[in-house]
Order: structure tokens, then sequence, then C-alpha cells
């Protein structure tokens, strides 16, 4: 059976070399849809009025679903940030597009909670739309030219990528979360490991696996270079699906199956085997174990981004931080209004800020470095993001470690990185 990305791939194509596509071939497909934030839709939104093509926009139409998102300066953080927000809203409203507003939450986890569909195929101008591919969705990060491109026309080239298969056994500890299976597949792999591979995901462990931990998974294999990851649609996705989406999965949703031919690259991993781990100072796939580097003193922490932002990972933080007191910075930001709700009603906003944290409202806050908790020279941050490259959270001698909620939960609380599973009760 062909990858499960070439299955979706050959849905959506239109243009295509032979009868069935093939890892390799060039591909014209048309996608469900195409999401911009609002620092790539200013630029797409260039694009477009520049070469005249906003005249074929019409949002009111079926296929491609646009969306805009304003989630990376969020609020406006300065006059030029909310005069750019401005021209995005006027154009989407005389488009009819879809708008996700400040305070909405971060794209990633509002199109999961709430646009696309397993088997769908979407573009995003944003490299973490992979993401969506814990639903079985191919999404993929794409240029703010090429969304530009996809908005207008409803068509965008791409190369079928080649498989790369993880098999996962067994079930995490206590403890240990998919934060720390993705930055241990990202020691693996390195940070070119994964270059236009779609990676997917299968085996008996891929059951044990809640989708809170599949979306951190999905989201950071980019960061080895992934062009897609994908999990199947099990039980456990349709479970997640019916909760989220109050109704059942598409029927075709059951076909979204990963079987690996043979003879294909694969690994294979030990989800019991694990340990927290984290990403050291100044790439994702620079990890060790946290045993490695405990001790180091810790100036801020975020929990929060698309990557560990959701109400379990807030949850987490908050099984370490009950009834104890923050000494480093703490700043956490739920990744949708949805998520804050939630966390608001079951009482985890108030035990995060009873222990010291300051809560941000929903969206990338300080991920992106610009706004809501930049670090300064030579302070040393843990962080639930996805990135640690130099000036990435701010100062470029800032130094970031990327650590699961509970490791950066027990950091806040030690002021210093330490083995969360000491302080679980």
């Amino acid at each position: 059976m062909a990858s499960l990305a070439a299955r979706i791939i050959e849905k959506h194509a239109v243009e295509k070399p032979r009868g069935s596509v093939e890892p390799g071939d060039i591909v014209v497909v048309e996608p469900d849809a195409v999401l911009v934030n609002d620092v790539t839709g200013l630029l797409a939104l260039r694009v477009l009025e520049e070469t005249g093509a906003d005249r074929l926009i019409d949002c009111r139409r079926q296929r491609p679903r646009i969306v805009f998102a304003f989630d990376h300066y969020s609020p406006a953080p300065t006059a030029a940030t909310a005069t750019g927000h401005r021209r995005l809203r006027l154009f989407a409203r005389e488009k009819g597009c879809r708008v996700w507003d400040v305070g909405y939450g971060v794209m990633h986890q509002a199109a999961v909670e709430e646009l696309v569909e397993p088997g769908w195929l979407v573009f995003g101008a944003d490299s973490h739309t992979i993401t969506y591919g814990a639903l079985s969705v191919f999404s993929t990060g794409v240029g703010s030219t090429e969304a530009a491109y996809a908005m207008a026309t409803g068509r965008l080239w791409l190369r079928v990528p080649e498989p790369l298969y993880i098999k996962l056994e067994g079930k995490l500890p206590e403890g240990i979360t998919g934060k720390d299976l993705v930055l241990t597949l990202l020691g693996i792999l390195g940070g070119d490991g994964a270059i236009y591979r779609s990676v997917e995901f299968h085996g008996p462990g891929v059951a044990t696996l809640p989708m809170h931990d599949r979306l951190t998974v999905a989201n950071m294999m980019v960061e080895a270079g992934a062009k897609t990851a994908l999990f199947p649609f099990d039980d456990t996705a349709r479970e997640w699906y019916r909760a989220t989406r109050g109704r059942e999965p598409p029927e075709e949703a059951r076909e979204l199956r990963v079987e690996p031919e043979p003879g294909t690259d694969s690994l294979s991993i030990s989800l019991a085997k694990l340990e927290p781990m984290v990403a050291k100072p100044l790439a994702p796939y620079n990890v060790a174990p946290v045993a490695e580097v405990e001790g180091e003193e810790v100036d801020q922490v975020f929990i929060g981004s698309c990557t560990n932002g959701r109400y379990e990972d807030l949850e987490a933080a908050a099984r370490i931080l009950k009834g104890r007191r923050a000494r480093a910075r703490l700043i956490v930001a739920p990744a949708s209004r949805r998520i804050y709700r939630r966390a608001l009603e079951t009482g985890v906003l108030e035990i995060l800020h009873e222990a010291g944290a300051v809560i941000a409202p929903p969206g990338c806050a300080a991920c992106f470095g610009a706004h809501m908790g930049v670090a300064g020279d030579g302070e040393v941050v843990v962080s639930t993001s996805n990135r640690n490259f130099p000036g990435r959270m701010g100062s470029p001698s800032a130094r970031v470690y990327l650590a699961s909620p509970y490791t950066a939960a027990a950091a806040a609380v030690e002021g210093r990185i330490v083995d969360p599973r000491g302080l679980l009760s």
C-alpha cells in the first residue's frame, strides 16, 4: 500500500504524471484550506495586490477555505502592527474570508479544533501547519507567495514525499510526554534526517498515545525537515474528534491507515524506555536527558505555544505547581480560547495563578520572541515551545531550553532545571 501522504495527495491531484502518484512525482493539487497568520498574511496580501490576483479571491466559495489568524502579534504591541492587522481585517471582510481575531488562539490549535477534517490537504503560511497531521491531515507549511497563489487560484504544486515510518511500541511512563518523545526523535534524526519526508507513525504504541501528545509530535517533526507528519485515524482520534467537534467523523476517515511497505525506511521507539528530555541551546535537535543539565539556573519559564499550550499541558503543569510558588518568572498562554475557558472552569488557571504565573491571552505569546515575555541578554529560559535558535525568544544571547510542561513547571518551582518526576504527587 502507498504511504498515507501519497494517498491523500492522489485524491487532491488535478494534474499528475500517471494514474497513481509515487514519491518524487510533481503533482498539482487542489487544497481544502489555505491559512495565513498576521505575519505571513501581510506578505501574502502584498503579493496579491502587486500582481492583481486579489481580484480572484472570493472566500464565499467552498474551496479552498481561506483563514486569516491573528495569533503572533496578539494583541498588537505597536501601532504599526495594529495597522497591519487592520489591513488584513478589511481585506478578509471584503472577500468574505474567515478571521480568527486577537485572542482566538494559535492558528494551528484553532484549525484542529474546528476547521480541518481527516484526509484533507492543507497549506499554511507557517511551518508548524504540519501539526494537523495528528488528525490524519496532509498539512504542510509554504511561503507567503505560495500561499497567495493557492488562495487566488485554488491550486498549488508539490512533490510527493518519500515516507519515513516510525513504529511506536509500549506506553509512556508517568511524567513522560509526547514532548519527550519528539525530542528523542529529533536527537536521532537531527535537523535534516527527515527532509521532505512524510513521517508516518504506526505500531501498537500509537493507540496508547493521546491526541494532545500526537499534536505535539507532529508539530515538531518539521524541526527534522519533514514535509508532513501523519498519524492514522484510529479509535483514539475518533473519540477525540467526537468530543471536540460534537459529531461523528466522516466515514472515509476509516481508510486513513498507516501501513508501511516492505523495504521502506523506518525507526522503532519503545515509549516505556523514554525519560525526561530537553533541547539545549541553540537548536531543537541538540537534545539531552534532563539529568545531563540538571541544576542549570533559570530566569523565566514559558508554558504554551502550538506545541504545548493545550489543556492537558496546562493540567500537567498544574500538577507540579499546585500548592507551590514559582521561583522563576512564569508565563502561561493557553493555545486557544476554548482551552482557556476549560482551564478556567476546572480550576487549572487558578492553580497556575496562585503559583505566581502570568496568564497571557490565547495566542503565540512568548514563543515568537516579539512580546509577552521577551528574554533579556544572557537570560536562561525553559520553554515548552518548538524552537530555541539564537534570538528566537528575544536577545540573541539568551539561552533557551525546550522541555515538556512537567519539566518546565518543575524548573519554575525550583528556579533551575530538575527531573520533574520528583515533584509529581
